[in-house]
């Protein structure tokens, strides 16, 4: 059945179009996101970097939190430590997979797409570390662990992919 728009039938491509405008623009806000989390990782990187000396530790609030400058040559929690071109090509490989099957995982739910995208910044970050530095440039520290921008983004996109397969699921079931 078509709609009636003014008396006139509306053209079957109408509807299409707008899903497709509407898809564009969705897409553009994944891609801003995805930008502003690499801006905001580099930038704090850079930062670190040209500010302080590699080891060198600041009080921001002690004895919870700390700017501690270090490069870490592992995965999180020193896991897999040195395995650099391993890490970059299991990274590499997460990012290629998603840019490339983006449109066949039509992903339906919020947590499960921004999780992807989230997670797939925060990806993009810590390999360029990977790539430009042979490790990665991690500084908020809290005494358990040091970590980066980077680190955040994919925890928050993991966090929210554990919320809709572990937690949003069990609620529709």
């Amino acid at each position: 059945m078509k709609k009636i728009n003014h008396g006139r039938k509306t053209p079957p491509d109408a509807e299409l179009s707008t899903d497709r405008r509407r898809g564009g623009v969705v897409y553009l806000i994944y891609a801003i996101v995805t930008t502003l989390i690499l801006i905001a990782d580099r930038l704090t990187k850079m930062l670190v970097m040209s500010k302080m000396v590699e080891g060198e530790s600041i009080p921001l609030l002690p004895p919870v939190l700390y700017l501690t400058y270090v490069h870490n040559k592992g995965a999180a929690f020193g896991f897999l430590k040195g395995q650099v071109i391993f890490l970059s090509l299991v990274s590499l490989a997460f990012i290629v997979v998603i840019a490339t099957q983006w449109k066949k995982i039509k992903a339906k739910s919020f947590f499960t797409r921004w999780g992807i995208v989230i997670s797939f910044a925060g990806a993009i970050g810590n390999l360029i570390d990977r790539i430009l530095y042979r490790s990665v440039v991690d500084f908020i520290d809290i005494r358990i662990f040091i970590f980066n921008i980077a680190d955040v983004a994919i925890v928050l996109g993991a966090a929210l992919l554990f919320w809709e397969v572990v937690i949003h699921d069990r609620k529709t079931r």
